[in-house]
């Protein structure tokens, strides 16, 4: 920190932010000091509660009603002003000079882009709105200035997309019009608080992409939000590691990867994982949460894996929507896959591709149109989709799931113990005292204290309700669970708690996973065998080392291709991030576009692994394509 703060665009020293809770100052950001120098990249990274998203809100003057900076200066250098040096700490919250550089001078990109941007407006009027606030034009001319920044964050048709409400668009497009809304008024910083955490790994390729293209073209600088490693490893000049309120360790993005010193930073690096580790390996968490020995009712009969049976066998789903135009989408098309008993097995692809609607399917949330998912039970097989009435209630048990948001899925009207115990008591399984303690014995089983029952979710981190999650599933004792994205929403530290749970339970209890996720290195991690859907078709299957190994469809390989590693020597290939999207046939070799109706279907690759193709093509014409 020797340059002067004329060379830097901000500068942050020695930041003290308070909130006030019950007339108590709880101090959350405890000195820190860091750089954003002109036109360069800065990654503040950390674990959630670790202060990253208050120092954001201190420099956007967006902190809380209670939150207060009673310490230390932000100094922005702006040079729309021959570089005069503000200190926004010292600023009215609610002044005219600290409105003027939000969203004119500095923008900022959120986490939620549904949650960030009004549903009853169009996207244009909300863009539109940021740059009249700031650079007044006339209406036409407005109207022309945002559909131009549409047209740059990569909107096919700026015209069209104008009108658009938020709810019409996808992840990625939403993320891209939040991109617009803060650039509109070209800014010279750039603030993106995990600008793509919630999305697919393609997608965020696009994104990230686009925003290094922005920067090129309008020379501003971003400070970058994040606990993704492998995104800081492609997208960052500098590095700030910043734990519970204070900086770790600080340096250039070459010196924080191939020289890490504080054993913080290096526990990060481990947490994540990566298509290197070997069988067996563990992630290494930071915090690790060890279950107790879960009650002997609970344990499955080992799996004789010499004749192996598969416990589900789904065949030919299809499902299909209505839309409002009259015509039908089809959402999943000829679905067919086993699940061995004891397995993990994984089902990869973006949003939109279907991968959830087939779990739904099977669950019975869905119907399914046609096809079949029969539930071999020990005592024979189980047509699930044809199951009725109390058939059906007598059979969920055997089947259960785990969500996504471990915030929205758990009830906050509710206690642990009432949430534990509610599938116990819609299936009239034993008395009070026999479910309490059937709930006190999981929640030792996924390590979390038996004293927190009466507590409400609000009052558990991220990670601690997901586990509330899993001891849930596990209630009823099902053969089966579907995992729905189960940690996409979580840090990457508590990521490899969770994961490690789901492995440790698989082992003790000989349950038998369908993981749903579009993260292609937690299934690396998780899943024995692995499906890839794209478009509702599931585009290739085979065991782990075979799909990872030797890819064989253009959708698999463009995702591998896709996945930002936390290794400086394996760059993310931009190539990939192509406006079409890696999910669309008219970008794939012939060989893996239907020449006619029907003319698609599974080609033998050997040992396991299967690729979608014409079926006038051989196994050597799709390895060579």
């Amino acid at each position: 920190m020797k340059e002067t703060a004329s060379k830097d665009l901000l500068r942050i020293e020695d930041l003290h932010v308070s909130f006030a809770v019950h007339g108590q100052l709880n101090e959350v950001v405890k000195g820190i000091s860091l750089r954003v120098p002109a036109g360069r990249t800065v990654a503040l990274v950390g674990e959630s509660g670790s202060g990253k998203t208050v120092i954001s809100q201190s420099v956007m003057g967006l902190l809380p009603r209670n939150g207060v900076v009673h310490g230390g200066r932000i100094l922005f250098a702006d040079p729309a002003k021959e570089g005069k040096v503000i200190d926004i700490a010292a600023l009215d919250r609610d002044g005219k000079k600290i409105r003027h550089l939000r969203g004119g001078r500095i923008g900022m990109i959120f986490q939620e882009p549904m949650s960030s941007l009004s549903p009853v407006h169009t996207i244009g009027d909300q863009i539109q709105e940021a740059l009249q606030l700031h650079r007044p034009h006339p209406r036409k001319e407005a109207r022309a200035v945002t559909e131009e920044m549409l047209r740059l964050v990569g909107f096919r048709n700026p015209h069209h997309s104008y009108d658009q409400y938020p709810f019409e668009l996808s992840g990625g497009l939403r993320q891209r019009a939040m991109l617009a809304m803060a650039l509109i008024c070209r800014p010279a910083l750039l603030i993106a608080d995990e600008p793509t955490t919630a999305l697919d790994v393609t997608i965020q390729a696009q994104v990230l992409k686009l925003m290094k293209e922005l920067q090129s073209e309008m020379g501003m600088a971003i400070l970058l939000i994040t606990h993704d490693l492998g995104v800081v490893a492609n997208m960052a000049d500098e590095v700030v590691v910043v734990y519970r309120g204070r900086v770790m360790e600080a340096g250039t993005v070459d010196d924080i990867f191939r020289h890490p010193r504080h054993p913080y930073l290096k526990a990060l690096l481990k947490a994540s994982p990566d298509f290197d580790m070997a069988e067996g390996e563990r992630l290494v968490a930071l915090r690790e949460v060890p279950p107790t020995a879960p009650p002997a009712d609970l344990r499955h009969e080992p799996v004789l894996r010499a004749a192996p049976t598969p416990l589900l066998n789904v065949r030919n789903l299809r499902k299909t929507y209505g839309s409002k135009h009259g015509a039908s989408i089809v959402a999943v098309e000829d679905v067919s896959f086993d699940i061995l008993r004891g397995q993990c097995f994984g089902l990869v692809g973006e949003s939109g591709s279907g991968k959830t609607t087939v779990g739904n399917m099977i669950m019975r949330a869905r119907s399914a149109d046609s096809g079949s998912v029969i539930f071999n039970d020990r005592t024979g097989p189980v047509d699930v989709l044809a199951l009725q009435d109390e058939e059906l209630r007598t059979f969920r048990p055997r089947m259960q799931m785990i969500f996504q948001d471990p915030v929205s899925s758990l009830s906050p009207r509710m206690t642990v113990l009432d949430i534990i115990r509610e599938p116990m008591i819609v299936q009239g399984r034993g008395t009070d005292a026999e479910q309490k303690k059937r709930a006190v014995e999981l929640m030792e089983c996924v390590g979390l204290d038996p004293r927190f029952l009466s507590r409400y979710p609000h009052s558990f981190s991220g990670g601690q309700r997901q586990r509330i999650g899993i001891a849930r599933a596990l209630a009823l004792n099902p053969d089966l669970i579907i995992c729905d994205e189960p940690v996409s929403a979580l840090d990457v530290s508590v990521q490899a708690q969770v994961l490690n749970l789901l492995k440790d339970l698989q082992a003790s209890l000989g349950l038998t996973y369908l993981f749903v996720s579009h993260n292609l290195a937690v299934v690396h991690y998780m899943a024995e065998q692995i499906a890839v859907m794209a478009r509702g078709r599931i585009v290739e299957i085979g065991p782990r080392e075979a799909l990872f190994r030797r890819p064989a469809h253009p959708y698999t390989r463009a995702l591998l291709k896709a996945v930002p590693l936390p290794d400086l020597d394996r760059k993310l290939d931009f190539d990939v991030a192509f406006t079409g999207g890696a999910s669309d046939p008219a970008s794939w070799p012939e060989e893996f576009r239907a020449t006619a109706p029907g003319s698609l279907e599974m080609i033998d690759l050997g040992g396991g692994h299967f690729v979608l193709a014409d079926r006038a093509c051989t196994a050597r014409d799709v390895t060579a394509a």
